[in-house]
């Protein structure tokens, strides 16, 4: 079967576009953390870009199923485009599930674990989940920036100052075996690399 080629390259130009949006914002972030752009932005020079479009139909017993599990991403940032503008994602603060209200024309974006190694806490990744609609379908498309494999992700030093890590120094590529080698669940590969209580 011939490769759809409309679909290809309005896909690449479409993660062309965001990979620039992503480079702005980790910017923004080494910026308010007091590193040199470069050093953030390095991170991912060589890395992957991840796209991943999410299709979930209406179920009538949606208040018994799991649309995606609980989880943080292990990327550097994360933008996703609900598509249809129908609730579904939904975030943990305090202990409680907070639906995000889309917006038009809006993404939003998620801080990964990388970066909250990297900034030593400062920035906390998001803990997040899809739920599943009774009478709707949703559809979302998630461009994941993950550093470049086998980099070393630790807290930077202008970061910490005077005060200590709380995170180990991982190669990323071993993070994320032990990120694919755990269940979808909370923030486990990310616990599995802290240092002590944060």
């Amino acid at each position: 079967m011939a490769p759809n080629r409309p679909y290809m390259k309005s896909t690449k130009r479409y993660v062309e576009e965001l990979q620039k949006l992503i480079l702005c914002l980790l910017e923004m972030i080494a910026k308010n953390l007091g590193v040199e752009a470069e050093r953030l932005t390095n991170t991912c020079n060589n890395g992957t870009q991840w796209l991943r479009m999410n299709y979930q139909p209406p179920c009538p017993q949606a208040d018994e199923v799991i649309g995606i599990s609980p989880h943080s991403d292990a990327s550097l940032i994360t933008l996703l485009n609900q598509v249809n503008e129908l609730e579904g994602l939904q975030i943990k603060k305090n202990g409680t599930w907070v639906p995000v209200k889309p917006l038009p024309g809006a993404f939003i974006v998620n801080i990964g674990d990388a970066i909250e190694i990297l900034s030593n806490g400062v920035y906390k990744s998001i803990e997040h989940r899809g739920t599943i609609n009774p009478e709707r379908e949703r559809l979302s498309i998630a461009v994941f920036q993950l550093p470049t494999s086998g980099i070393l992700v630790g807290p930077f030093e202008e970061v910490l100052g005077n005060s200590s890590a709380k995170y180990n120094t991982v190669d990323y590529g071993e993070y994320m075996k032990s990120y694919f080698g755990t269940k979808l669940e909370s923030k486990r590969a990310l616990d599995l690399v802290k240092l002590g209580e944060i």
